[in-house]
């Protein structure tokens, strides 16, 4: 291994028309990091989509997760979490030698590829957001940290907004 190659990459990436430049959930602007809400750019990205929103269902979440094991697995890649969720993807990967752009990239067109087969309404467009996200994850600390984020937190997410609707809070 060399001397700066990163443990693993915490990958993620989104589906086609979910996570808009400009979104109030925040946004990352290539070269830039992270940028604040901007509501008018969001609405004018999401009047020009081209096609509808296609949430990822649980069986399509599967196969997702299942082609991010394949293909490590052909490659020889180390998956220490992944999770695939209706609107974006997560997974931390070691591919040595690899750059995380190259690994997202590899994953992203598989998973396209095996939700194309199975499924015709992703045929003839996007299934994903153009890019995505990777960061170097370089300590033992900050690998656990993000496989606890994969597998546990998004979890703790969606119940926590579960019970915040329930209670009104």
């Amino acid at each position: 291994m060399l001397n700066d190659e990163p443990l693993a990459y915490f990958i993620t990436w989104t589906v086609y028309g979910t996570f808009l430049q400009g979104d109030e959930r925040g946004w990352r602007k290539r070269g830039r990091g992270e940028q604040n809400a901007q509501p008018k750019l969001a609405e004018w990205r999401r009047e020009r989509l081209k096609h509808p929103i296609e949430l990822l269902n649980e069986p399509q979440r599967r196969v997702v997760e299942s082609e991010i094991e394949r293909l490590a697995e052909y490659r020889g890649w180390r998956v220490w979490a992944k999770s695939a969720r209706s609107n974006h993807v997560h997974t931390v990967i070691s591919a040595h030698g690899v750059a995380g752009s190259v690994v997202r990239d590899q994953l992203k067109a598989n998973c396209t590829r095996e939700l194309r087969t199975h499924w015709d309404q992703f045929i003839d467009r996007p299934v994903w957001t153009t890019g995505g996200d990777w960061q170097c994850v370089n300590t033992e600390d900050e690998l656990e940290q993000v496989v606890v984020y994969v597998t546990v937190a998004q979890d703790r997410k969606e119940f926590d907004a579960l019970q915040r609707g329930r209670t009104g809070r």
